[in-house]
């Protein structure tokens, strides 16, 4: 699904590993940290360094952070759900049992899908082999979007956004082999060998699907070029992050102005099946799209459609596929230097494709009621505390504080899993291929879209499966959700001191929660919809905080000649910092009335928060991974997102006893202070 539905949810996103172990009676081990290191001079390496030095990055993870320790229990579950389904002959044909146990055991049925070949995908290539024409090549485009592919452009319902009720049709850019538009133009060596390795591994799956080395060579040729055209047309980033400039609703019948060459009136019946407006969320690129299917050839666009095809295809495939499609993505790309084993990749497979099926088993397993009970009141002491700092924030107005209020009373709180759970029973799944169980996911999930528009939004969906190791913020639903997988320890631990507890996962609330205010979900009403609800001054003055933000993280060194981009990861970092005044408030009001609480392997309380939030970000990245991520990513890595939140933090100070010209102490005029 390539709808603008990514672009509305705020996540966390914890993607690393690791393997510590947290089962000493203080919850917390010292050994992970680095007693050479002072607190006050690099607390990421303070909090973490040992643990950093015994963890060294597996071939094949592109980082091994302190998250793995969920990531692998929850695999390891998951994966034990999915072997006795498979093994289970007896289950009812059209259960959800019965589904992901054949889409597992179709992925691990390694000697047929070797034996299969190109075979799955041999009635996709057919049809693209017929393409010669306008209409021929449309109708290909149109039923490649059927499946979810990306070819050329993106589409999928869309919220409206400034009346977040009203599902429409949305069209985007799209269409790239390369992770961003930049990819194609850096002029830096790195870039280059990037575009040449692509274009050589454009060509070698050309070969791989019988081609000979000249036309292989031409064939990936189009494809540059093609899509090279239509990065230059496309937004980079940091401009996707503003919702007010993707915003530009039309009827279908409008959009010719765009792209008169395109029918849009025949996609939108037989893709879309409404007659709904559009949002156009990227203008000139339609423009350039134009542009592209007039000027190129129709053998250049079976090459790219193609490309599309084999692109999306090949990790489900036979093992030559497989091997060439990892080589560039995983070790050109991100440094990796081997694959994960099968079982792992059918797991992560299984919950992608049927993740409420396996996700009601793995809640029943692992996230008992008490859990959930506790997460939420965790979430109510949270709320109450970020409620606490507006009401006493110096630069908002009487009137934006009301508002301000008014929408963090309207959160809807998601935790641990679905109310209701997803209906797959139009969805067919057998063990007779793979790849062919991917394409009819894909279909599913595609027509499952579309099936909103012009229909009442459903606001207790969910777009995360219970197992995932993460959380986030949807500011058109106004809601924070906290996935089943993420609360368990060292994040949220039932045996662990509040210290620790409200410096994990309640640093994760106070994070996502926060996202309802940052440069972003400072945009949309309680109701979820784009409306000013700022007066002009605070608006002027938040700005003007985030700008701090934006500076102190641009000057932040990835590698010798790339920064991180401040403007790129302002959102995550406000919500960063927003989330640890709110967690640390939130813990101190806990402390309330009650004895102090004794020190912990000498540590004291407010301490010990502040070494439970360095400890979730522990993580060991490869260079190459660490560079794909800068360039892309709005989340900064993770060690600036311990030392630079936390420098801007006077408790912190406080706590480690930092003094000023201590490098964990920003200067008094140069300190970002928002919540």
């Amino acid at each position: 699904m390539n709808s603008l539905k990514a672009f509305v949810a705020g996540a966390l996103l914890i993607t690393f590993s690791l393997t510590a172990t947290f089962g000493q009676a203080s919850r917390f081990d010292v050994a992970n940290m680095d007693p050479k290191t002072a607190a006050c001079a690099d607390f990421y390496q303070y909090a973490n360094g040992g643990w950093l030095t015994a963890n060294p990055i597996p071939g094949a993870y592109p980082a091994w952070g302190i998250a793995n320790v969920l990531n692998e229990k929850n695999r390891d579950v998951l994966h034990d759900i999915l072997a006795a389904a498979a093994k289970n002959a007896a289950a009812k044909k059209g259960s959800n049992e019965q589904k992901v146990g054949d889409y597992y055991a179709s992925c691990m049925d390694e000697a047929k899908i070797e034996a299969d070949g190109l075979k799955p995908i041999q009635a996709e290539l057919d049809l693209v082999n017929k393409v010669t024409d306008q209409k021929s090549l449309q109708a290909e485009i149109a039923h490649l979007h059927t499946f979810g592919y990306n070819a050329v452009f993106g589409s999928g319902s869309n919220r409206d956004f400034k009346n977040a009720a009203d599902v429409i049709i949305g069209i985007q850019q799209g269409g790239l082999g390369l992770p961003t538009r930049d990819y194609y133009f850096k002029d830096d060596p790195r870039s280059k060998m990037i575009r040449d390795e692509y274009a050589k591994h454009v060509a070698k799956m050309f070969e791989l699907m019988g081609d000979d080395t000249s036309k292989a060579a031409s064939a990936a040729q189009a494809v540059m070029t093609l899509e090279t055209k239509l990065a230059e047309a496309s937004k980079a980033p940091t401009d996707l992050r503003e919702p007010e400039k993707l915003y530009h609703r039309m009827p279908i019948t409008a959009v010719k102005d765009l792209a008169p060459t395109f029918d849009w009136v025949s996609y939108s019946q037989n893709v879309a099946h409404s007659k709904a407006d559009v949002n156009v969320a990227t203008p000139d690129f339609f423009k350039a799209m134009e542009t592209q299917l007039n000027e190129r050839s129709m053998s250049d666009w079976q090459a790219y459609l193609r490309w599309n095809i084999i692109n999306r295809a090949a990790s489900g495939l036979s093992s030559k596929f497989v091997d060439e499609d990892f080589h560039f993505k995983g070790t050109i790309l991100s440094g990796i230097k081997e694959n994960l084993p099968r079982w792992k990749r059918c797991v992560a497979g299984t919950d992608g494709a049927l993740g409420e099926a396996l996700g009601a088993v793995y809640v029943q397993k692992a996230f008992p009621p008490t859990a959930k009970a506790r997460a939420l009141t965790m979430v109510r002491n949270l709320e109450a505390a970020l409620k606490t700092d507006i009401t006493v924030l110096s630069w908002m107005s009487e009137a934006t504080r009301k508002q301000a209020i008014v929408k963090l009373d309207a959160f809807l709180n998601k935790i641990g899993y679905p109310d209701k759970w997803r209906d797959y029973s139009s969805l067919a799944i057998d063990r007779g291929s793979y790849q062919t169980n991917r394409l009819r996911v894909g279909a599913f999930n595609e027509q499952r879209d579309w099936n909103k528009v012009g229909k009442p939004v459903d606001r207790m969906e969910w777009g995360m499966s219970p197992p995932t190791v993460n959380a986030y913020y949807n500011p058109q639903n106004n809601e924070i959700v906290f996935p089943a997988g993420i609360l368990q320890p060292p994040f949220f631990d039932p045996d662990a001191d509040d210290a620790l507890n409200y410096g994990g996962m309640g640093s994760v609330i106070g994070h996502e929660m926060t996202h309802g205010f940052d440069d972003q979900g400072a945009k949309f009403d309680p109701s979820g919809n784009l409306a000013k609800w700022w007066t002009d001054a605070d608006l002027k003055a938040f700005k003007e905080r985030a700008q701090c933000i934006i500076n102190q993280f641009n000057g932040f060194e990835v590698e010798k000649g790339l920064n991180l981009d401040g403007k790129l990861v302002q959102g995550e970092s406000i919500a960063d910092l927003g989330g640890l005044v709110v967690a640390y408030a939130a813990f101190q009001k806990s402390l309330a009335g009650k004895p102090r609480p004794a020190n912990i392997d000498g540590f004291t309380p407010e301490q010990r928060f502040f070494l439970g939030y360095a400890r979730g970000w522990a993580t060991n990245i490869r260079p190459e991974f660490a560079r794909l991520l800068a360039l892309q990513d709005p989340h900064p890595l993770n060690k600036f997102r311990v030392n630079g939140p936390l420098s801007n933090l006077p408790q912190f100070a406080a706590a480690f006893q930092c003094q000023e010209g201590d490098a964990m102490v920003r200067p008094e005029k140069d300190r970002c202070v928002i919540w």
